[in-house]
Parts: structure tokens; C-alpha cells; sequence
């Protein structure tokens, strides 16, 4: 320790270069070093790391005097002129001497930001008051909100040019295409992670940087492998596709979202639809006149089952993980078979879809008011639906609207409400359609059907099957056949879990409400019979 702290007396004396100083530090061993006191070690290296000359080391011999000497005593406590040197090491530091204009502008800002959340946190521990943990938005047209709305506006570009597009995908996969591997079993194209890599290599040659997110081990990790450890390319190419598509849509939403809270209005996602129609291709042909009425149609989807507790607005992040937009994007596909008509009805989203609706709706309104009473709605799937169910649907569903108690007028249901209304019966099996049934079963409101709830629904259904020339039968016994298919947990009630736990909850949902849905249930190994002849035919 001695000869250590004589060494650098010495070489101090001699030497003031920053450089032959630090080429000497690294020359000193690591168990030297270690054994010298703390503050003269951080002192020491400080003073080499910041290139001071040695008038300005003037006051480190007090930090070594007051260290261990030679004669083993050690004090505690530094000595003065340590403190005074560290003061003037803060001060060196703190001015921004050497700094440029940038950089001293920055520290003064940190310095400011500083001061007033120092002064904000005093306040606060002052008061005894709660920290505010919601703040308002500012007012519109204000100096805040046209900033916010600016910032938002610059990320989103932001994030937008950093998106592959269409050009970028197809060079993508040409470069997977050509350096992967043909599978010999199957035929199907794969690679392993050392192709991986040179195929990320070669895609930021063309495409640049901003395909390398999709390049990580991670990613990789994320496919199957086969006995060889490769992946296949397609899976690979689609997820590619697939988080292209939800960014930009992504993107798309948010540039609409006018307060930037993350929830569309009904407006706003009727205006997303309708700059999405052009690139649809089966929507390419869209009348210009019922353009409007279909963004209304799609729009009511997504509040259906995107926006269970009626808040009227979606959330975005919950929009893009639904099955809506992706039932939409399937309009992106070309119909190349004379079929395909037949199966695009079935989306919601397709042109026939929406027309066929607004007929429906035309049809049932005999007033030409608008709106359906329960006598125009009564009418809807040929009078097949009972009663007691159609009055549960107003008493549940159904907006008061202008009609309240003192108006002397009949509540009716407008065209979103019927809507609602399509989208529960078609979707019976869904957690939503569901839930839209049970509030018209639940006819006290009480959460839960009893045996008598359920006798008082069946009965219209058969009075509506004996009608029909159907044979008889007792309610008893389909009442203990849908006690038997649910299985409650409280075997004197069925609540809505139960209902969503046995999954036919839709098909117990249709036997209480609608005749047409009874007459499926009793039929069905006949119909499933009917089904299986043609697959046989086609198949010799």
C-alpha cells in the first residue's frame, strides 16, 4: 500500500498528460487499486477520467493524507479539502462548459421540469391531499387540444412510414421463396433459423430496416417446427400480413378518433367503413346511394358484440382483436365462382347481406313510419316467433325515446333496435346473442328462469305447434329435457353461466321462443340425416 500510494506521488509530479495518465491507470493491477481508500479512489479517478491538469489536483494530497498513511492511522471522516474538490467537480460539471447549444438547452429543460414537479410534490405533501389522478381534457379549440391533436398526428405518420406496403410484401416473399427448402414428404416450402437469418439480411437489403422487427428469434419461436427444425414459410408470410393489416388499420382508427381517448362514435366508425369500402373488392360495385345505409348496417355489428355494456363507443384495441374485422376483411376476396354469391349472404359485412335486411325491414313496416310495433315485428320469420317473447323484446330492447308514459303512444322500434334484434337471432349461439335472449326469458328480471318461467314460455310455442297440425305433447316433459341439457348448478334455477357452460344455450334460447327453432330441435336426426345423403352422393 505504501509503495502503491509513493508511485502515484511521484508519477503526479511528473507526468500532467491525460493520456500518459490513463495509460498508467490501466497499468496499476485491480488488487492495488481496490485496496485504496474510497474517496481517494473515486477522487483519483475522476480527476483521470475528466483529464484535469495537476494545479487543479492540488487539493487530492489532503484526500490521501486523510486516507490510511504510512503509520496505519485511519480517519473516519474525509477531510475538508476532499469536500471542497468534490464541490468544485459538481460545479465544473453543472456549468456546461465544452456543451452545445442543444445540449445546454436540454439540461435546462430537465432543470425546469425538475423545479416544477419539486414544487408540485411540496404542494401535495402540504396540503394532505390525494395526488389527481384524472385530469380534463382541454376544451376544443384550445392551445392544448390542437397540440395534442398535432402530436397525435405526427406519431401516426410516424408509425405509418415504418409500415411495409404493398411492394415491400411481395419482395418479402419472393425473398422467402427463394432461399427456403422444398419438403420432400409433404412438398411444402420451409426454413431453418440459419436461412431465417439470411433471408432477414437479404429483405433490409431491399426493403430496408423496417422489415427487420419481423426477423427476431422470438418470432421464429413462434411457428411450429418439423423434425429438422424448420418452419414453413407461408404461416410465417401470413403472420407478416396479418400485423401489417391490424396496424394500419390501427393507424386508420386512430386518425378518426377525434378526443384520442382510444373508443370510436357511432360517426366515427361509420367513417372507417366507408373509407374502407374502395378496397373491398365485392363492395367495389356498392350503389352510391346505399353506401350510407350499409356503414350504418356494418357499424351496428361491431357495437353488438364489440360494445356489450351499450357505452355507445368501441374501443379500438377491442375492435381490432374481434371477429367483425376479420369477417370484414374477408370482403378483400375476389368472387371467382358463380357460388360465391350464395356464401358471401352469410357474412353480415356482404352487399346481399345488408340488402337483404333493409327489405326485410321495409317489408315488415306497413306505415312506412320508420319504425315497427309489435304487430309490423310480430310478422318477422312468418309469424313464427311467440307472443310473450316479441313483448319482452320491447319491455328489454327497445328505447322509450318519445314515447313515455304520458305520451299516449306506443313504444315502436327503430331501425338500429331492429337491427339488435337480427344480430341476437342469428347469433344465438354467441355469448352476446345470448345474453340479448335471456334478459326476454328472464321475465321478472331476476337473473335466473324457474321451472314456472319457463312453463309460462313454452306454452305460446305450443299453442303455435298444435296450431300447425303437429302432434301433442307435454310441456312437462320438454321442460325436464331442457333441465336435463342445461345441468344447473342450482337445479331449482338456470342462469345465464349455466346456459353458456352446457353450449346449447342458443338451441334452448330458440325451443322457448320460436316454433320454427322447437320443430328444428325435435326434428334434428332426421335433418342430420338429410345433411349427410348429399355428402355421400358427391363423394361416389
Amino acid at each position: 500500500m505504501v509503495w502503491s500510494r509513493n508511485r502515484l506521488r511521484v508519477f503526479h509530479t511528473t507526468t500532467t498528460k491525460p493520456q500518459k495518465t490513463s495509460i498508467f491507470l490501466r497499468s496499476i493491477s485491480c488488487a492495488r487499486i481496490s485496496s485504496f481508500p474510497l474517496t481517494l479512489h473515486w477522487n483519483f479517478s475522476a480527476r483521470l477520467s475528466f483529464g484535469l491538469d495537476a494545479t487543479e489536483m492540488q487539493g487530492l494530497d489532503g484526500g490521501w493524507k486523510g486516507g490510511a498513511g504510512v503509520d496505519g492511522a485511519a480517519d473516519k471522516s474525509p477531510p475538508a479539502s476532499t469536500m471542497l474538490w468534490a464541490e468544485q467537480l459538481r460545479k465544473y460539471v453543472g456549468s456546461g462548459a465544452g456543451l452545445g447549444s442543444e445540449a445546454l438547452t436540454e439540461m435546462e429543460t430537465k432543470r425546469i421540469l425538475h423545479e416544477a414537479f419539486r414544487e408540485r410534490q411540496q404542494k401535495s405533501v402540504e396540503a394532505g391531499a390525494i395526488p389527481s389522478f384524472y385530469k380534463k381534457k382541454p376544451a376544443e379549440g384550445s392551445a392544448g387540444a390542437k397540440l395534442q391533436r398535432l402530436a397525435r398526428y405526427r406519431f401516426l405518420k410516424k408509425q405509418a412510414e415504418v409500415l411495409l406496403n404493398a411492394d415491400d410484401l411481395d419482395a418479402m416473399w419472393v425473398c422467402l421463396r427463394e432461399n427456403c427448402s422444398l419438403d420432400s414428404a409433404n412438398g411444402v416450402e420451409k426454413m431453418n433459423y440459419e436461412d431465417f437469418c439470411g433471408i432477414a439480411s437479404i429483405c433490409t437489403e431491399q426493403i430496408g430496416p423496417k422489415c427487420k422487427r419481423f426477423f427476431s428469434p422470438s418470432n421464429f419461436l413462434k411457428f411450429e417446427k418439423d423434425e429438422f427444425g424448420r418452419i414453413a414459410i407461408l404461416p410465417f408470410y401470413l403472420y407478416v400480413m396479418r400485423t401489417v393489416s391490424l396496424t394500419q388499420a390501427r393507424i386508420d382508427m386512430c386518425e378518426l378518433d377525434d378526443d384520442g381517448d382510444g373508443f370510436l362514435q357511432p360517426h366515427e366508425m361509420e367513417a372507417y367503413i366507408r373509407g374502407l369500402i374502395p378496397n373491398l373488392a365485392q363492395l367495389r360495385d356498392i350503389p352510391a346511394p346505399f353506401v350510407s345505409m350499409y356503414c350504418r348496417i356494418a357499424t351496428r355489428k361491431f357495437f353488438f358484440f364489440c360494445d356489450p355494456q351499450r357505452r355507445g363507443k368501441l374501443c379500438i384495441k377491442k375492435v381490432l382483436l374481434s371477429n367483425c374485422l376479420a369477417e370484414l376483411m374477408e370482403l378483400h376476396q375476389e368472387n371467382e365462382e358463380d357460388g360465391a354469391d350464395a356464401d358471401s349472404s352469410d357474412n353480415w359485412f356482404s352487399l346481399g347481406s345488408a340488402q337483404r335486411i333493409c327489405d326485410m325491414f321495409l317489408a315488415l313496416d306497413k306505415d312506412l313510419n320508420g319504425t315497427l310495433n309489435k304487430q309490423e315485428l310480430q310478422a318477422y320469420s312468418e309469424g313464427t316467433l311467440t307472443e310473450i317473447f316479441i313483448e319482452r323484446v320491447f319491455d328489454e330492447h327497445v328505447r322509450r325515446g318519445r314515447s313515455g308514459p304520458g305520451s299516449g303512444k306506443a313504444r315502436e322500434m327503430d331501425f338500429d333496435s331492429f337491427l339488435d334484434f337480427v344480430l341476437a337471432l342469428e347469433n344465438r349461439d354467441s355469448t352476446e346473442g345470448l345474453t340479448y335472449l335471456f334478459k326476454c326469458l328472464d321475465l321478472h328480471s331476476r337473473g335466473f328462469l324457474t321451472a314456472v318461467d319457463v312453463h309460462s314460455l313454452f306454452r305460446d310455442v305450443h299453442r303455435k305447434w298444435i296450431e300447425g297440425g303437429n302432434y301433442d305433447l307435454s310441456i312437462d316433459d320438454v321442460r325436464d329435457e331442457i333441465w336435463d341439457m342445461v345441468k344447473p348448478a342450482d337445479m331449482t334455477r338456470i342462469t345465464l353461466q349455466d346456459m353458456l357452460n352446457c353450449r346449447q344455450g342458443g338451441t334452448i334460447a330458440s325451443m322457448l321462443t320460436d316454433v320454427r327453432g322447437f320443430w328444428a330441435h325435435d326434428n334434428r336426426e332426421n335433418l342430420l340425416q338429410e345433411e349427410e345423403e348429399p355428402q355421400e352422393e358427391e363423394g361416389e
